[in-house]
């Protein structure tokens, strides 16, 4: 189902095949303007999660891609230092931005945190 112009849910389902794949709305507007800023397609990593998914992976046990408001990007051609950095010039006090060596995590929870370093 397409969420907006760049974003089908397919891009936010569950790696694991069970069919999850809802999405907040904000965080695919978020999505949007990052993608227009760069002005470069993103690849979303990791989006929804079941639970017996995120525990696979690791995730955390309150994980915000279990609630579908988180997204772990990669945009082409752009360091996730500098999509970390770009987030947070836009959201210096909201949202969750976790900065890793191969993708930026991305989540709209109801404040703000950070982790990682890049």
């Amino acid at each position: 189902m397409k969420l907006s112009e760049h974003f089908d849910s397919n891009e936010f389902a569950c790696k694991d095949g069970c069919g999850a794949n809802q999405v907040e709305p904000k965080l695919v507007e978020i999505l949007e303007s990052v993608r227009a800023h760069f002005g470069k397609p993103i690849i979303v990593v990791s989006g929804r999660r079941c639970a017996k998914h995120n525990s696979k992976v690791g995730g955390a046990p309150k994980s915000q891609h279990l609630l579908g408001t988180a997204a772990d990007i990669k945009v082409n051609g752009v360091t996730p230092k500098v999509v970390a950095d770009y987030l947070e010039s836009q959201f210096p006090d909201s949202y969750g931005i976790g900065r890793y060596k191969t993708f930026t995590h991305i989540d709209v929870r109801g404040y703000k945190a950070r982790w990682g370093s890049n």
